[in-house]
């Protein structure tokens, strides 16, 4: 048997190259060191108190192969389970002993897995306009640039600030000042809307790209079937998150009535907040990730129940988290069997250049590369450079005042 790898320390490392991210560095007593990233978008500094607190006093001395008991002593140990800040904090423990244990063997992360199960992984990319219009050439761009998925938002009639629409139209980051920015929103208004942007696209561009949308949590499950009908005729890859997904039985309403396919998860921290909705049938895709499920221990289990109901996985993508997550999640996708599609909101160079990274973008799907481990790092001198901003996502009110969900 191999001598142990020994954590000889950890520590948390916060930078932001334009938005904040959480990493957790290991190092062993050989050498071998990993990277974890533990970040949770307007709550950063939860994460670190947790980690810095409670979970790195724990790691000391204990053997970085053995991620399994590690992962059950973060989990069972802590008593207090799940929730965002807890899993975020395995998951940046996991994500670190993954990429050690791979180093150490001198292999890809996916190879620890099981090997590769397809040659690239299909992504999708975000366009987005203030009008119908705008957005049809957005998703334009993005074909020509060889995407073969994209996700289409537009502004909405009389709202200000919806959802998924910014001014730069390649990095949407929707966190913004220390205190929450407060939105207005319309359902009437967004019901009218979405159907004649996807009727838009698809007389545009034809029935071949295939084209996602996000609902963001804003509809009742009746309102969201309503939705879904419309949508039929255009042929969506998916409707993001039409309600949320605590009324786990709204989602069994929604698909009674429409065969829009649905997909759900980001915010989801482990198998029990899935398990329902995967057993029922009610969803397609699950976009649960590396970093918000506890890292790429859980998230494995996850798949494989899912896979027993052929519901595939489509990962969460966002630039709230790092490159560090993006690695992680395309070792996972490069091996998981019933994969479907994942997420990809490029960063900014900035932070590209505080986190160099082996992945890369060719012909409409992502690598993850052949480097030992994860293939992702921390460029602790350039993160130096950007200091913590504290920055909130915003909330949403209907027309009426009353508070809605963001």
């Amino acid at each position: 048997m191999p001598p142990p790898l020994r954590i000889r320390s950890a520590r948390v490392i916060v930078t932001s190259p334009g938005r904040n991210f959480v990493t957790l560095k290991i190092e062993t007593d050989q050498g071998v060191y990993g990277v974890g990233d533990g970040t949770l978008n307007g709550r950063e500094t939860a994460v670190v108190a947790y980690l810095e607190g409670h979970v790195i006093p724990a790691l000391i001395g204990r053997d970085a192969r053995s991620i399994e008991d590690i992962w059950q002593y973060l989990y069972r140990g802590a008593y207090w389970r799940r929730g965002p800040v807890t899993m975020r904090a395995i998951a940046a423990v996991d994500m670190a002993l993954w990429d050690i244990k791979a180093k150490a063997l001198g292999v890809p992360l996916y190879d620890l897995l099981g090997g590769p199960s397809r040659d690239g992984v299909l992504v999708y990319g975000h366009a987005n306009g203030a009008d119908v219009e705008e957005t049809a050439d957005e998703v334009a761009r993005y074909l020509e640039a060889g995407y073969k998925a994209v996700r289409a938002q537009t502004g909405v009639p009389g709202v200000a600030k919806p959802y998924g629409v910014s001014r730069d139209k390649d990095f949407y980051e929707p966190a913004e000042g220390e205190l929450p920015v407060e939105t207005i929103w319309s359902t009437p208004a967004y019901l009218r809307q979405a159907p004649k942007l996807f009727e838009a696209l698809r007389l545009r561009f034809g029935d071949e790209p295939e084209l996602l949308h996000d609902v963001h949590h804003r509809l009742t499950p009746n309102e969201a079937a309503q939705l879904g009908k419309s949508l039929e005729p255009y042929r969506l890859f998916w409707m993001e998150d039409p309600t949320p997904a605590e009324n786990q039985e709204g989602f069994a309403h929604i698909r009674r009535h429409t065969t829009t396919p649905i997909a759900v998860g980001e915010v989801f921290n482990s198998l029990w907040d899935a398990k329902e909705l995967i057993q029922s049938q009610s969803i397609d895709y699950l976009r649960a990730t590396v970093l918000g499920c506890g890292g790429i221990t859980h998230l494995r289990r996850i798949a494989d129940f899912a896979a027993i109901w052929q519901v595939r996985t489509g990962c969460h993508g966002a630039t709230d988290l790092s490159p560090i997550t993006t690695a992680c999640a395309l070792h996972f996708d490069t091996w998981v069997p019933n994969f479907g599609i994942q997420e990809y909101m490029r960063h900014t160079a900035a932070t590209d250049a505080v986190f160099p990274h082996a992945y890369s973008f060719a012909d409409g799907r992502l690598h993850p590369g052949d480097a030992p481990g994860h293939g992702a790092d921390i460029d602790e001198a350039e993160a130096a450079k950007h200091p913590y901003v504290p920055r909130q996502l915003p909330v949403a009110r209907l027309t009426d005042g009353t508070m809605w969900n963001w």
